[in-house]
């Protein structure tokens, strides 16, 4: 599967939720539109095998399943891509892992020069944030809107924006650059499939 140039990009909130859960919210954010889906378990119970089945519904729906961290989790499981921060291993390691057909995400926080150095070393995507209040991280920098302006100049891959993104403030990251929305909490801290249908507005 490609990159997707534009769209929802739903990141899952599995900690302490069963599989059953899990599952059930996964779908919801697909059916209702995401166009990638990344697996997402600081708790590592069940990775795999949670993982497995989210991954069995990505296919059915036909949407990238990207692996938060674990190049070696992507691989087990065929998944579509992976994404990674600075401390998660090196973009040529997981494309050498994972073939030139994966999608590779990196977070780049709030330099466009590290963005620019993942395009030129082959990054599929680069996400920037935080942009908002975010519980997921909290402690992170705030990111700027005239970041995603300059990265529009600048970068030719998707440009993805994270941290905090609500129906009511991602107007505002798409009219500075922003191509794809990632979202966890605005879609997964209540009702999924109610919640998804907000963004897809945006894009429709």
């Amino acid at each position: 599967m490609k990159c997707p140039v534009r769209g929802l990009y739903a990141i899952t909130q599995a900690e302490n939720k069963s599989m059953a859960v899990i599952l059930y919210e996964v779908e919801a954010v697909l059916n209702g539109g995401a166009v990638m889906l990344q697996y997402r378990n600081k708790s590592l119970a069940n990775h795999y095998v949670i993982a497995s089945h989210v991954h069995a519904l990505c296919q059915r729906y036909h949407v990238p399943l990207i692996i938060n961290d674990d190049m070696h989790l992507a691989q087990a499981l065929g998944a579509e891509g992976v994404h990674l921060g600075q401390h998660d291993g090196e973009l040529h390691e997981a494309r050498a892992l994972l073939g030139d057909q994966a999608i590779i995400g990196i977070t780049c926080y709030q330099s466009l020069e590290y963005a620019q150095l993942a395009q030129q070393q082959g990054a599929n995507y680069v996400a920037f944030g935080r942009f908002f209040p975010s519980r997921s991280k909290p402690l992170a920098k705030r990111a700027a809107l005239s970041l995603l302006t300059e990265a529009k100049q600048n970068i030719a891959i998707p440009i993805v924006a994270i941290g905090g993104i609500l129906p009511g403030n991602a107007t505002e990251l798409l009219a500075a650059g922003a191509d794809i929305l990632a979202v966890i909490d605005g879609l997964f801290a209540s009702e999924p499939a109610l919640a998804v249908k907000a963004y897809q507005v945006l894009f429709n």
